[in-house]
């Protein structure tokens, strides 16, 4: 065991290695779950093991805890919900539930929007869905190679960016259609501009010899890639596709569940180009670790919407919504800011670290939302998958909670409210992990 104050123990501890045997007789062994890390509690940017081991936690329970572990405002308002009650169906209304939507509409870059409340990201997607078929009155959608979107069935159907979330669960949900996302770095189709490449493909080949535009309800994207690998796309692309749904009278859905929220350094991804979609899919970082997801639509599309088209139990959780509307209220007055400024800091570190060592293809990304990533040679860019999951694994053991994403990229997502001091601190993790990754 090495000098590290953050560690204390072997890892995974001794208390670590009997629940993880607890959980292997009773928990299903479908989770990906990347190393050994058993939590006790956490608070801010730095988690504990049941061991007594400190972490700094850069992953964030996968862009969810935005506001960091157990922010006391966020607690305080879930403590003041409990007090009132835990749960009244969606068939009902409470204050909790009316004052998010009102603030939703009021933070909204696309006009007036009304809201549908659920608990995750892929009910999100669903109910974009729904809402985008029951509208156009169309079936067919366009989604993107390399996006996540759930993995219930029909966000299933738009999931492509590993093969394993898809195998053996064929057929998904009908009608969906891939296309490249465009990407700079590692482009598939000809062309200098990935994003007018695509959007040409889109236009002069799918539309014209493959699919009607006529029959196609919406196109799916996520504004930045997220499981994907972090992929930020060329300037104009999601102006193009803007221009191209409106032309064909294609709902345009963003996918915000990752990137949105402050995550970027605005509240929104898809600000950063002032792209507003027809539909967009909130969930993640929108509680601070509560389980809550948005269908946010133009009111103009909602509102055809009968009464019983869509519902669920438990959308709208009152210790949820509340969550939900204290961390709005901090991402807007501060970290926001924050995940702008120091994100800016921690690329031109990694940047300055990409200088020093061939490994490091790209640094790419936006705020605290920035993929490192990883290749045995510069100039043929092949992946280096087996030494992105060494770094992981030894970031691990030095005190750092990392997550990839793609073929061999290293995302980092840490809580919103992070410091120069403590990116500084888990860039001195990243160099010596890294090393040793090597050295292995």
């Amino acid at each position: 065991m090495k000098n590290n104050k953050r560690i204390v123990t072997s890892l995974p501890g001794p208390k670590s290695l009997a629940m993880i045997e607890r959980d292997s007789k009773v928990v299903s062994p479908s989770y990906p779950r990347d190393y050994p890390f058993v939590m006790s509690h956490g608070e801010g940017c730095d988690v504990w093991d049941v061991d007594g081991n400190r972490f700094l936690d850069f992953a964030a329970g996968i862009a969810v805890c935005s506001t960091g572990h157990r922010h006391p405002a966020v607690v305080e308002a879930i403590k003041g919900a409990a007090d009132q009650f835990l749960h009244i169906s969606s068939d009902y209304w409470h204050e909790h539930q009316v004052r998010l939507g009102e603030r939703i509409n009021e933070l909204s870059h696309m006009g007036e929007v009304l809201s549908f409340m659920c608990q995750s990201g892929t009910e999100a997607v669903e109910g974009a869905l729904k809402l985008a078929r029951y509208v156009t009155g169309r079936s067919r959608f366009i989604g993107f190679l390399g996006g996540f979107h759930g993995r219930t069935m029909g966000s299933l159907a738009f999931t492509s960016s590993k093969y394993t979330q898809q195998k053996g669960f064929f057929p998904t949900m009908a009608g969906v259609t891939h296309i490249p996302f465009p990407n700079d770095y590692r482009p598939l189709l000809a062309g200098d501009d990935q994003g007018q490449a695509v959007l040409d493909y889109l236009e002069q080949v799918l539309f014209q010899s493959n699919i009607p535009a006529n029959e196609v309800a919406g196109i799916l994207v996520e504004p930045i890639q997220g499981e994907g690998g972090y992929i930020v796309p060329p300037d104009g692309f999601l102006q193009g596709l803007r221009e191209l749904c409106d032309r064909h009278g294609i709902m345009l859905i963003f996918d915000e569940v990752q990137s949105g929220i402050g995550r970027t350094g605005k509240m929104f991804a898809a600000q950063h180009w002032n792209v507003a979609p027809d539909i967009m899919c909130l969930a993640k970082g929108l509680g601070s670790g509560m389980p809550i997801g948005l269908v946010v639509s133009k009111k103009e599309h909602m509102a055809k919407w009968p009464r019983g088209a869509h519902g669920n139990t438990y959308g709208g959780n009152p210790l949820c919504c509340a969550a939900a509307l204290a961390t709005l209220d901090l991402v807007e007055k501060e970290y926001a800011d924050n995940a702008a400024e120091v994100g800016t800091y921690f690329m031109e570190r990694l940047r300055e670290l990409q200088g020093r060592l061939d490994c490091i293809g790209q640094v790419r990304g936006k705020g605290l939302m920035i993929g490192m990533e990883l290749v045995r040679d510069r100039n043929s860019k092949e992946p280096a998958k087996a030494l992105c999951d060494r770094l992981i694994t030894r970031a691990y053991h030095n005190g750092l909670l990392l997550l990839s994403c793609g073929q061999s990229t290293v995302r980092f997502m840490p809580p919103l409210c992070v410091t120069r001091e403590e990116v500084d601190e888990a860039l001195a993790m990243i160099e010596t992990s890294l090393a040793e990754a090597l050295a292995d």
